[in-house]
């Protein structure tokens, strides 16, 4: 695979990043045996980051990635580790956390339990509304200084909050969600402000929580996420499906699945030197390898435009998320003056 910069002197990665997320996930956990296959698989293949969180099943994802991890593939590997989610013992999310001190004191236990002395790039997860964003990018700084830390990332990160977080340190990588059926990136500055700055983007979601297999049907009973995914309730299904339908007949003609498709447009938009890095979702060997086709193929100009014009951005029905977590992405709040503060 040919390899992008993650942002102005980033660290080169492959265009494909494992998203380890669902391996731990709290309801469903992964075969643990498949999971080390499937991270293992990944870095046979050439796949450089892995993205995690200290938050994902409590510490057992960062553990889970010790345990693949053989003797040389540390060195292979980049680690992508968000911190900030906390969470009750019942595993319900409580607040997120960016002061300097936890800052800290969350990479002294990833460290441990990832049985390494540094990560490779380190983000909050969510921004603190009680934390000035240069007030969390300068702990992570001051880790890079110490020899912890390589490159600082941002997740769901507005215009605003990455300049003013730029401006405290280079900000290599912004985390987003970021697909056919996502595309807010597009429009409200996020993509290009990083364009402008040199920051790279890693897109996660770039199945739309499995709309965009070309795989999914609704669950007898409907499907337990809608509660907090718009997009899966049965108000907006069917017209979500119907979107995903018109992919069909152009995925057929190049003789590849929805789902590579989907990735492929995504990798499509890097167009060369904006360093975007598709996170594909995992947790069985043989989804990396379906994966792994998406990246070598390239779309022409021809056929981006008839997929735009087959999923036009506006035709989604539903928000990305229900109102209370809409209201935790400062990205979702629109391009704001340079220099003006958000509480947020």
């Amino acid at each position: 695979m040919r390899t992008r910069p993650l942002g102005t002197g980033g660290p080169q990665l492959a265009p494909l990043a494992l998203g380890c997320a669902g391996m731990s996930d709290d309801t469903t956990p992964a075969d643990e045996t498949d999971a080390v296959a499937t991270i293992r698989t990944a870095l046979d293949a050439g796949v450089t980051l892995l993205d995690t969180a200290d938050f994902y099943g409590m510490g057992h994802n960062e553990d889970l990635i010790r345990r693949a991890l053989r003797p040389g593939d540390r060195e292979k590997a980049v680690l992508s580790v968000k911190f900030g989610g906390l969470r009750g013992p019942a595993g319900a999310f409580v607040g997120i956390e960016g002061r300097p001190a936890h800052v800290k004191n969350a990479l002294a236990y990833s460290l441990r339990r990832l049985g390494t002395d540094h990560v490779d790039v380190h983000r909050p997860a969510r921004l603190d509304p009680g934390t000035p964003i240069e007030d969390t990018v300068g702990a992570v700084a001051e880790l890079i200084r110490a020899g912890y830390v390589r490159h600082i990332g941002l997740s769901e990160a507005g215009p605003g909050t990455i300049r003013r977080a730029h401006a405290v340190h280079p900000i290599h990588d912004v985390q987003i969600e970021y697909s056919l059926f996502s595309r807010g990136p597009e429009t409200n500055g996020i993509l290009d402000t990083c364009r402008e700055l040199g920051i790279g983007v890693t897109a996660y979601g770039v199945l739309a929580h499995g709309l965009l297999t070309g795989a999914y049907r609704q669950p007898a009973g409907g499907d337990p996420r809608a509660h907090w995914l718009p997009r899966l309730h049965p108000g907006h299904l069917a017209a979500n499906l119907a979107l995903v339908d018109r992919l069909r007949p152009l995925a057929d003609a190049r003789g590849i699945t929805v789902a590579q498709l989907a990735v492929a447009w995504v990798l499509a938009q890097d167009r060369g030197h904006d360093g975007v890095v598709a996170v594909v979702g995992a947790r069985r060997p043989h989804r990396v390898e379906e994966a792994l086709a998406a990246a070598g193929l390239r779309l022409t100009d021809a056929e981006l435009r008839t997929i735009d014009a087959a999923v036009p951005a506006d035709a989604v029905a539903g928000t990305r998320y229900a109102a209370p977590l809409m209201a935790l992405l400062d990205s979702e709040r629109g391009p704001r003056p340079q220099g003006e503060v958000s509480a947020s």
